[in-house]
């Protein structure tokens, strides 16, 4: 589970913001929000609230950035890492970006730091407590050589021919995580916190994330149950009783019976490449009458809420922590706070962090507890803030009313600064 995530130097962030799952003091919703995991009493949820380009996705952006780094590791070091410093300061784009994050994997707590620019990793290093601190690894670059050094902690036992290993395939734009990857080698203290990359932390789900391609992907392997899927989205009342998937030979006379279904020009011209396609139809149940349904005359919102019964489903089922940049995309306000309420009722070791601009939760103290809720703000300089609602004392929030209001009059800040409605426009 993460504790808590810092970024500087990149996208809009120009100095370091900080992303903390820990539950503060308050007891709150604790069955709901709260996960205990060692001494951590750690949250479920992040909602990260702000104006357009405030900088609410680049926090969604660095995540995903860090786990490609450890992930997805560069076979040439001639490769540059793709990311952009902050850029509205002389002196930025020439400083190196820095990240850290806190997380526990398998009850093993680590702290790992990376710092790095377009070209190499300048510095990253491994601590875990176990329970008391520890180094792993230290990882330096002889930017002259263009050569990793790294320097193992005492109570990692590698032999000699491992480390000489690692330290080769550990490229001057590498990781050492992702050194360790292309390594043959046995270290379980890298091992283990590789894995937390690799299989807790997901990739960040976009607004044009094809949700419905990985929820049918997932029940075609088994790995999501498909009554899972179908109790979901008949808890949401969407009137759906069962999913059928079938294969469909792609011959002459199916793409011209989907020509006359007016199934869209794009998806006839790629299943013309297949010889067999997957069929999804939903089975809807009305006044004990059953109706199959097409997916693609499905409601865009039906279609939406499918690919989210995926995400939800890995939810509850897993162990996982999942981003996801503009959660309210084509869902109604009500279905939007049922998703969070059913992840929150049934996820046990899993954590949400979501971007949104949804203001409705916010009127409704019942439903959120304010160390879940984060702001991003730009500077005067344009640089990106971060910062909680708990941040706040109670003379600027006191009840439920306040925290809506007081959000949505720019109190809280987040908030786009407008000017007129009135554009003069020159001929």
């Amino acid at each position: 589970m993460i504790i808590d995530f810092s970024v500087q130097n990149f996208g809009s962030i120009k100095d370091k913001q900080t992303l903390s799952f820990e539950a503060d003091k308050s007891t709150q919703l604790e069955d709901y929000y709260v996960i205990k995991a060692g001494k951590y009493r750690l949250l479920k949820l992040a909602l990260i609230y702000g104006a357009n380009a405030s900088g609410k996705t680049t926090i969604l952006r660095a995540l995903d950035f860090l786990r490609a780094l450890v992930t997805i590791p560069w076979n040439k070091k001639t490769d540059e890492l793709n990311f952009e410093p902050y850029l509205f300061d002389e002196i930025t784009p020439k400083q190196n970006s820095i990240f850290t994050i806190n997380f526990i994997h398998r009850n093993i707590q680590y702290f790992y730091e990376l710092e790095f620019n377009n070209r190499y990793i300048v510095r990253d290093e491994l601590n875990f407590y176990n329970p008391n601190k520890a180094n792993v690894f230290t990882r330096t670059t002889n930017v002259e050589k263009q050569l990793s050094e790294i320097t193992f902690g005492s109570k990692i036992k590698a032999d000699i021919t491992a480390e000489k290993n690692l330290m080769a395939n550990t490229l001057w734009n590498n990781t050492v995580f992702g050194g360790f990857l292309k390594t043959n080698i046995d270290i379980p203290e890298i091992k283990n916190a590789v894995d937390w990359f690799n299989v807790y932390l997901k990739p960040v789900i976009m607004p044009d994330s094809n949700l419905s391609g990985y929820t049918l992907s997932g029940l075609k392997s088994s790995a999501i149950n498909r009554g899972d899927i179908v109790n979901i989205l008949r808890k949401a009342d969407f009137n759906i009783s069962d999913i059928i998937m079938r294969k469909l030979i792609v011959n002459e006379d199916f793409i011209k019976s989907l020509e006359k279904q007016n199934y869209p020009v794009d998806v006839i011209a790629e299943m013309k490449n297949e010889k067999v396609i997957d069929d999804l139809m939903f089975k809807h149940t009305l006044n004990n009458q059953s109706y199959d349904l097409a997916f693609h005359l499905e409601s865009k919102g039906t279609q939406r809420y499918f690919g989210f019964a995926g995400i939800l489903a890995t939810l509850i089922k897993e162990s996982t922590l999942i981003p996801i940049d503009e959660l309210e995309s084509s869902l109604h306000p009500d279905l939007y706070i049922h998703f969070l309420l059913t992840f929150l009722a049934n996820a046990k070791q899993s954590q949400l962090i979501a971007t949104t601009h949804n203001r409705e939760i916010l009127a409704d103290k019942d439903i959120f507890r304010n160390d879940a809720i984060w702001f991003t703000d730009k500077s005067a300089t344009g640089a990106t803030e971060l910062y909680s609602l708990a941040d706040f004392d109670t003379s600027v929030v006191r009840d439920t009313s306040n925290v809506y209001n007081a959000y949505k009059t720019g109190k809280l800040g987040g908030v786009p600064n407008l000017g007129d409605y009135y554009i003069d426009l020159e001929k």
